[in-house]
């Protein structure tokens, strides 16, 4: 697996690339703009270019943005839908610009009108906005959901779904969160239990579609239904759970995100969660070049995510 993380994108677009790379990241995800706005500011032609030629240079194996937090694909509302859309649009049109691989963002959440209704919105968002970009590169990908409230996509079954409707595999895939999963109730602590996982994924949803993953440990216990993350090995989860999932070869040349705390020492935690993340690989590879101390400017501003 590549091994990367979410990096800020305060001090510049480029600058996070070059950043990604001195705390030894394989592969970054951003974000394109501020996750609490509807819509921001439209991304210079020159800044694109200098983003893509910064991964280029810096060798970066996988690129990823993370829709901001106010769109809900599954609105039952029309006058949000509608917004929700029109955002979700725009975040395809940035991940276009900028040349990533891929676009993760929250399926939404039904607000009440059940698991079917908001099953058929969010299927319905997605039709249009692939209806709307025919001709997209990027791939947008589900993020699986802890279950907190009325979230969905939370089961393999609720992802299945929504992808046998829409027949894209071209276009669309999933994103799998550590934590998620576990808060969610698929335990995967130890091999045996990865095993298990593996096996029910591929009987309903297909690892086939899997193209990326955030690793976070779990500060709930298994099932809790709450999305808090945690530094590897410091929660429920454990090491060896991270490391069955690391040394299977099926994921060899998909990214790892990291989205776990950080704290006021820049991104000090991330270069200990990767230096943790490669100790569990059965060869685990060199750590990329440090070339400078990462900013703490950057690393608090703009790099949480859920």
């Amino acid at each position: 697996m590549w091994l990367g993380a979410h990096v800020g994108i305060a001090d510049g677009l480029a600058e996070a690339a070059v950043e990604g790379r001195t705390i030894g990241c394989d592969c970054i995800q951003i974000f394109s703009k501020s996750p609490q706005m509807w819509a921001g500011p439209p991304i210079a032609a020159a800044a694109a270019e200098a983003f893509r030629a910064a991964v280029r240079t810096e060798g970066l194996r996988s690129t990823q943005v993370h829709h901001g937090y106010l769109a809900n694909l599954a609105n039952p509302k029309p006058f949000l839908l509608k917004r929700s859309r029109k955002a979700f649009l725009d975040e395809l049109d940035r991940a276009e610009l900028l040349g990533v691989d891929t676009l993760v963002f929250h399926p939404g959440a039904h607000l009440g009108s059940g698991v079917g209704a908001g099953l058929k919105v969010l299927t319905g968002s997605l039709h249009d906005a692939l209806e709307a970009r025919p001709n997209g590169r990027v791939r947008i990908l589900l993020e699986n959901a802890a279950g907190q409230g009325t979230t969905l996509c939370s089961k393999f079954e609720e992802l299945a779904t929504v992808l046998d409707a829409l027949d894209r595999p071209d276009r669309l895939g999933v994103n799998l969160d550590t934590c998620h999963l576990y808060a969610a109730g698929y335990d995967f602590h130890d091999a045996t239990a990865y095993g298990a996982l593996m096996d029910h994924v591929e009987k309903v949803l297909g690892t086939r579609r899997v193209f990326a993953f955030h690793l976070n440990d779990a500060q709930e216990k298994l099932g809790s239904r709450l999305d808090r993350h945690q530094n590897i090995g410091k929660g429920h989860i454990g090491l060896e759970g991270f490391r069955s999932l690391l040394n299977d070869p099926r994921w060899s040349n998909a990214p790892g995100y990291l989205e776990t705390p950080l704290d006021d020492h820049g991104y000090r935690r991330y270069v200990e969660d990767l230096e943790t993340l490669r100790s569990l690989l059965s060869s685990a590879p060199a750590a990329s070049p440090k070339r400078r101390p990462a900013s703490r400017q950057s690393a608090a501003r703009g790099s949480t995510v859920k």
